[in-house]
């Protein structure tokens, strides 16, 4: 019972790290960005999710803003091993 579901983990695992090195190929070859053109958009960001104002009309209302990148999804949901990782390849210009 265990060993299929510690396969199916196991290979999401690889998945993962193909994709974080993806995308830390895609940092490399980009890593000074004089201007934001919407190739190099549609290359990292997959989409962008804007929350509800906490006040309606309000200008200065706070509201969450969710990033997801290409290949590595929604930052934050990254373990954070994966994140440390990721962070240490990339230099920090990109960054």
């Amino acid at each position: 019972e265990q060993l299929p579901a510690m396969e199916v983990r196991l290979q999401e695992l690889k998945d993962s790290s193909s994709n974080i090195a993806r995308f830390i190929e895609n940092a490399k070859r980009y890593s000074e960005i004089p201007e934001l053109t919407a190739e190099i958009l549609r290359i990292f960001i997959k989409r962008v999710e804007v929350g509800e104002r906490a006040e309606k009309y309000s200008r200065t209302a706070p509201q969450e803003v969710r990033i997801y990148y290409r290949d590595i999804g929604l930052v934050d949901e990254l373990p954070r091993s994966m994140a440390d990782s990721m962070a240490e390849a990339i230099p920090n210009e990109v960054a």
